[in-house]
């Protein structure tokens, strides 16, 4: 188990689950991040996306503003991480497609 794991980030991950509207996430959202934090994430997940499909770090750069440092974490995460961004993507993807 991860060190980060608790029983704080349970009730975090709890409170995730427990949301039911795009509307009702954005209010959570803003409540406990910043707004430069929120964009940070979507930023990286913009990333993911397009890492997923084979648009170049040039290029992502370009389009997202993201640093080479983040582009590669965003990398790493997919190739080495836990999932989280695959999950995510697949699903959205799966969505989006319905």
């Amino acid at each position: 188990m991860n060190t980060w794991h608790n029983q704080d980030t349970d009730l975090l991950c709890e409170a995730i689950l427990n949301l039911k509207t795009v509307d009702e996430v954005y209010a959570f959202l803003e409540d406990v991040c910043t707004i430069k934090e929120i964009k940070d994430i979507s930023q990286r997940l913009r990333v993911a996306k397009m890492l997923s499909s084979g648009i170049s770090y040039l290029q992502i750069s370009r389009e997202t503003g993201a640093s080479t440092a983040t582009i590669s974490r965003v990398s790493r995460c997919l190739e080495y991480g836990a999932g989280g961004y695959d999950t995510v993507l697949r699903r959205t993807d799966k969505e989006q497609n319905t």
